[in-house]
């Protein structure tokens, strides 16, 4: 598909959003957990014997490993799981170990998901037998009904994909509502992240598909007259209308944010003239755009610097005129250095998370006053994060794709800053410290970016937690040594150390090392 897509206007424009049912589990004894995303290698194995190699090719090709074979953050499968709760006429249903299906259905009503989640379990018979697919395919069978769903999404959790459950082999439809099966295995995923793209880009192709078939529905909320730019990548829900006011200088318009809310926006993200992509770590998403003709540009509208050099991006895919691009650069640009001049941020910052917007974030901080020397983001390096590194690399910070848990800490602990910005552990670390410290993904993420919005979001959270040093202190000093080494744990009164013992077991472990590298020496 390289043209327009066509709609068809009479086709249903009703949209109901009902709670599902919960899928029919099949009758025998309860599910068996097995080994998950915590052993990798082995499920790996397993998965690759049980004809799974493909899939698990293509994931390390769009998804590489960093340092460890398993996530560090939530279970991957979490956002594939909430990109489709959060589709209208969508069923979500998973196959997986029981621990682990009600850890992500926990999370999910946790973050707000106002629907069930289906789920067909399994035990080591119907497992083994291949039944566990056949129970899989009545419960799809059972759940579809045109008047309620468009689409149900049926995803394997480790196990299953380890077993080699085929969900290749379920029907692309039935009863007129479109099956999308995908593996959402730990040890293939890296991050719940790039899970996201998982789903975006296997409903990217189910729709790429419709369209060039034949004529398609027309999304609720319309069509543009104007060229439009897909947005890519989940962002707070002012961004979108941000962009938006951002490229109408260029005679353009933002369309749909990808993943969508509900089926038929893909057919209008599809129809774009080009995608932005905010989150650049989308390469399932960005192969279906590339497969339908349509031009990508990485970075986003953040900050002063970014805003400039997005817009000029912008107005190459649409060929517009540099006149144009710069009457609009030149309508928000003071704007944007306005209000990051009125919201400075002082201090040394080191910053890590694992949304995709890291470096958006730097960037944002660098240009409000603050001295970062540390990037760390859990997604991979791809070539639509290239502007925004090397701009951070220009201005002296480093620069770690795929960073790990250690890195964050071993980068925050080295440097000193006056606030770490990281991930849950990165923050209890940091307040071990005594160094405050903000969680990226409820406190920083989840605020505007784009535009002169984002500009001046971050200095009030940013500066608060800063002049907070002497409190984190004072905090530190008052528990000092409370529930740390020989005093961790519940006592009724003071420890009974015996440090004899522990140096006897050193001096017995010495032992064992000598005797061992004699060993290698014969």
């Amino acid at each position: 598909m390289t043209g327009e897509v066509t709609y068809d206007d009479t086709a249903r424009t009703e949209v109901s959003d009902a709670p599902m049912r919960d899928s029919p589990a099949p009758e025998g004894t309860p599910p068996v957990d097995g080994a998950g995303c915590h052993s990798g290698a082995e499920m790996e194995k397993a998965a690759r014997m049980a004809g799974q190699s493909e899939l698990l090719d293509r994931y390390a090709k769009d998804y590489p490993q960093g340092p460890h074979d398993k996530p560090q953050s939530m279970c991957p499968a979490f956002g594939s799981l909430r990109v489709g709760l959060r589709m209208k006429r969508v069923a979500t249903v998973l196959s997986g170990s029981a621990c682990c299906v009600y850890g992500l259905t926990f999370v999910s009503h946790f973050y707000g998901a106002r629907r069930s989640v289906g789920y067909v379990p399994f035990n080591s018979e119907t497992l083994v037998t291949g039944k566990l697919f056949e129970d899989i395919r009545e419960a799809v069978h059972e759940l579809t009904d045109p008047d309620r769903f468009d689409a149900v999404v049926v995803t394997n959790l480790c196990v299953p994909t380890a077993s080699g459950v085929p969900l290749r082999l379920l029907p692309d439809e039935i009863n007129g509502v479109r099956i999308v099966g995908i593996d959402v295995p730990g040890f293939g995923i890296p991050t719940h992240a790039e899970a996201k793209d998982v789903l975006a880009g296997a409903m990217l192709n189910y729709a790429r598909r419709e369209a060039e078939a034949g004529p398609v529905a027309r999304p609720e909320a319309g069509t543009s007259d104007r060229p439009t730019i897909a947005l890519l990548g989940e962002m707070f829900p002012a961004d979108p209308l941000v962009i938006g006011q951002l490229v109408d200088g260029l005679g353009l318009a933002a369309g749909p944010v990808v993943p969508c809310r509900e089926w038929r926006e893909l057919y209008a993200a599809l129809d774009c003239g080009a995608v932005a992509a905010i989150h650049p770590f989308y390469t399932s998403a960005i192969r279906e755009f590339e497969a339908a003709g349509r031009t990508v540009v990485g970075s986003a509208p953040v900050g002063h610097d970014g805003t400039a050099n997005w817009l000029a991006e912008i107005g190459a895919a649409f060929d517009v005129s540099a006149e144009r691009v710069a009457q609009a650069q030149n309508a928000i640009l003071p704007a944007i250095k306005g209000a990051l001049s009125g919201a400075p941020v002082k201090g040394r910052i080191t910053l890590s998370g694992y949304e995709g917007s890291e470096l958006h974030v730097a960037r944002l901080l660098i240009e409000s006053g603050a001295e970062v020397p540390y990037v760390g983001t859990a997604c991979p390096k791809t070539p639509w994060s290239e502007w925004d590194a090397d701009w951070l690399r220009s201005r002296g910070a480093v620069v770690k794709f795929r960073a790990s848990l250690e890195d964050d800490c071993a980068a925050m602990e080295g440097m000193e800053p006056d606030l770490a910005i990281g991930t849950t552990p990165v923050v209890q670390k940091a307040k071990e410290l005594g160094i405050p410290a903000l969680y990226f993904t409820n406190l920083i993420s989840a605020r505007p970016l784009m535009g002169p919005a984002g500009a001046g979001s971050l200095a009030q959270v940013v500066n608060a937690a800063i002049a907070n040093r002497g409190r984190m202190d004072r905090m530190r000093d008052f528990f000092e040594s409370v529930g740390a080494d020989d005093t961790a744990g519940i006592w009724e009164g003071a420890p009974n150390l015996r440090p004899e013992f522990r140096a006897t077991n050193l001096k017995k472990l010495e032992k064992q090392r000598r005797a061992a590298r004699a060993q290698e020496m014969i």
